[in-house]
């Protein structure tokens, strides 16, 4: 019986199937599920949904049967938007375990590509946390290597804010191995998001910044900076919005402001004349030295944020081949300085 069940094709009622309570992928485009109900409305469903099957006793005492989905949530939801009575459905008894349930959505969604990078790393997290799974065993469930799903599922260490605009494709998925290696010096990785997200920082831009926090923690220890040096930098910091840097010589020094375009040179400019001019004001003198008709300030660069399409083709300026070593992409213990 269980091999009848395991290789014919039935028809089943979509209300008599329930979700997959294991489904790792969270949202679903609105826009591509009307896309699938469309081509299910002129060709049927093509490829049938896998559930599983359970009988239960209704309060009257008669028996009522229910599925549960394995497979197949967008065909699934796409034939209730084109208004489908009824779905083929292969019913497999041998997927009756919640690890089988869990263990074949994960790989469905992978083989499309379809789960976003915080998806996948909860997913391959409740394999391990919940179902005892080895980083390795996943790694041979899903056709990975080990060291891709231990990286994946480092980026739950994120904040959530961070996670947030991972998965909404704001950030890239090279962005994250920089924002990792901040990950014990809170109030540096937060300025490095919101530069990231402000400044649309490109994976190599953000990668840049990240050497040099790195390279002035070593240097800070190896040097003795009077502590008003260090106020300066911070108040500087907070008062540009950029990563500012003083470096003390024996005679005299340097400060360095951090710049990314053009437009980000004006907001720069403008904060800095804005601020000489009430300084002098305050003493009774117009602050016009700095007019020009040619640097003027522009819009917020948070204005009008690419769309996360655009952010992933744009931001991403790795070769191919970077991007495709999966198990280092996101890897801050390879990042060297």
């Amino acid at each position: 019986m269980s091999e009848f069940y395991n290789n014919a094709i039935f028809w089943v009622a979509v209300d008599k199937i329930k979700p997959n309570p294991f489904q790792p992928r969270k949202e679903f485009e609105q826009a591509k599920l009307e896309d699938l109900a469309r081509s299910i409305r002129q060709y049927g469903v093509i490829q049938p949904l896998t559930v599983t099957r359970h009988e239960f006793e209704k309060p009257d005492g008669g028996i009522a049967t229910e599925y549960q989905l394995v497979a197949g949530e967008r065909r699934l939801r796409a034939s209730k938007i084109a208004g489908l009575a009824q779905v083929p459905v292969i019913i497999r008894t041998d997927f009756d375990d919640d690890k089988t349930k869990l263990e074949i959505a994960i790989i469905e969604n992978l083989q499309r590509e379809d789960l976003n990078p915080i998806d996948r790393a909860q997913a391959f997290a409740k394999l391990v946390n919940e179902f005892g799974f080895k980083h390795g065993e996943v790694a041979q469930k899903v056709g990975k290597s080990r060291e891709y799903v231990s990286n994946t599922i480092r980026l739950l260490q994120m904040p959530q804010e961070m996670q947030e605009a991972l998965s909404a494709g704001k950030i890239a998925e090279g962005h994250t191995r920089p924002l990792l290696m901040l990950i014990d010096r809170p109030q540096e990785q937060q300025t490095l998001f919101r530069e990231i997200m402000l400044k649309r920082l490109t994976v190599r831009d953000t990668e840049s910044i990240a050497r040099r926090i790195a390279f002035d923690k070593v240097r800070k220890k190896e040097y003795l900076y009077a502590p008003e040096i260090l106020e300066m930098e911070r108040t500087l910091t907070e008062a540009l919005g950029t990563r500012v840097a003083i470096e003390s010589r024996e005679n005299g020094g340097k400060l360095s402001i951090d710049f990314f375009s053009e437009d980000d040179l004006h907001v720069l400019f403008a904060a800095l004349h804005a601020r000489i001019a009430a300084a002098k004001s305050s003493d009774g003198v117009q602050g016009d030295a700095l007019e020009s008709p040619e640097l003027k300030a522009s819009p917020s660069v948070s204005d009008d944020l690419a769309s996360s399409e655009e952010i992933k083709e744009n931001l991403d300026d790795r070769s191919q081949e970077e991007k495709t070593l999966d198990e280092n992409t996101f890897d801050p213990s390879s990042f060297s300085l």
